[in-house]
């Protein structure tokens, strides 16, 4: 999920920056120091998305660098569990799917593509054996976070399905409503009034 984190900082503003105007060197340094950045805690910081307050700057002895006490903004996104996420297939292997977030990959192992035996094809494509759905790089999905592991920091890894109802490329949701739909629902009868005594 996206999330707006508010953070306050002392961000070192560099010598080679005290010509810029000093929202702008301020700006630059915090994503200097946190672009790409990747913890528990946050996530993954995508981008500096507003600076709040920018304290009195301080020089430290020895260093030629002023400090600004600094509150600002950084737009990240945070891998949860069972969130649903929308993307696209950025590559296919013979065990499975890459599958782009856009800020990060997952992976979603074969058994986990469709409800069907699968084969994987020369030509990069799964295709199941019933249903005849298959999957190419490209496609526009939808899938389900099932694994989360930052046990590499810098690397941090994502587990997904596509299995469940609503899930998969978007031309069979789109079909399997359109299915749904023609089959009717059943309504559940209400109970019958008790006759008062």
């Amino acid at each position: 999920m996206f999330y707006k984190v508010k953070l306050r900082d002392h961000i070192r503003v560099a010598p080679d920056k005290f010509g810029m105007e000093l929202r702008q060197a301020v700006i630059t340094e915090i994503k200097n120091k946190y672009s790409g950045y990747i913890s528990k805690d946050l996530g993954l910081v995508i981008d500096v998305s507003d600076v709040n307050d920018i304290g009195e700057g301080i020089i430290i002895p020895g260093d030629g660098a002023s400090y600004y006490d600094t509150t600002f903004n950084l737009l990240t996104f945070e891998p949860e569990m069972h969130e649903v996420v929308r993307g696209k297939i950025k590559d296919i292997a013979d065990f499975g799917v890459f599958f782009s977030l856009g800020p990060i990959d997952g992976m979603i192992h074969i058994s986990q593509t469709m409800n069907d035996y699968v084969s994987f094809s020369k030509e990069k494509v799964l295709q199941g054996k019933e249903s005849k759905r298959s999957l190419k790089v490209n496609d526009k999905c939808k899938a389900r976070i099932i694994a989360v592991s930052y046990k590499d920091i810098a690397n941090p890894k994502l587990g997904l399905t596509m299995r469940q109802a609503g899930l998969g490329k978007e031309d069979w949701i789109e079909l399997d409503l359109k299915e749904g739909a023609g089959k009717g629902r059943r309504v559940p009868a209400k109970p019958a009034e008790e006759k008062k005594k």
